[in-house]
């Protein structure tokens, strides 16, 4: 069984930091890229960085690039996203997001909350 399970989120005032987790099982996680996404009120989910499998490489939307750092632990199966000076325009649902490469294997997780409000 699938799994993809997101933790760490919360409410945080403006400037400051959260680190969200996603623990993977039932899969490969070691084949898989991983991505957060995230969905705000009355919008539609953003991508907002992504890590290849053996984290060699990422790719952060122009909205968080100094802010946010994504990173990975295939010995644990785990994905991080440590957010820093956030604003309260990062509030929103954040997705963890499993893809294997050339293929149409896609997973999500459930989604966590981050709030960012004084």
């Amino acid at each position: 069984q699938v799994q993809l399970v997101e933790s760490g989120g919360g409410l945080v005032q403006p400037g400051g930091s959260l680190r969200l987790s996603c623990a993977a099982s039932g899969f490969t996680f070691s084949s898989y890229a991983m991505s957060w996404y995230r969905q705000a009120p009355g919008k539609e989910r953003e991508l907002v960085v992504t890590i290849t499998s053996y984290g060699d490489s990422t790719n952060y939307a122009d909205s968080v690039k100094g802010r946010f750092t994504i990173s990975r632990d295939n010995a644990k199966n785990t994905v991080f996203l440590q957010m820093n000076s956030l604003k309260p325009e990062d509030t929103a649902l954040y997705y963890c997001h499993a893809r294997r490469p050339w293929s149409p294997t896609v997973y999500w997780g459930q989604g966590i909350q981050v709030t960012v409000s004084s």
